[in-house]
């Protein structure tokens, strides 16, 4: 029998491999850490209203449970990102 059911995928593109991921599946330490970078990133601006880091925290936690967020894992290069889910699912 051949171990081709057995070989890793082949990625042609960068898209290729990236899957949604429940946040529900995380632990609290580990959504915490993923949010806290996400929300730290040099362009995440909320408009003309300063935020404190614990409410931009908040409102991130409050879009994924609403599911206006979608959390995804690349495994290519190890690394997770938040996006609107009405853009993952459209593209």
């Amino acid at each position: 029998m051949s171990d081709f059911h057995n070989a890793p995928p082949e990625y042609d593109d960068e898209e290729a491999g990236v899957i949604e991921i429940p946040y529900q599946g995380l632990s609290e330490d580990a959504l915490a850490g993923i949010i806290g970078e996400f929300v730290s990133r040099d362009g995440t601006d909320y408009g003309e209203f300063e935020y404190s880091l614990e409410d931009k925290i908040s409102q991130v936690k409050a879009q994924l449970k609403a599911g206006h967020l979608t959390l995804l894992f690349d495994p290519i290069n190890q690394s997770c990102q938040i996006v609107s889910r009405r853009d993952w699912k459209t593209s």
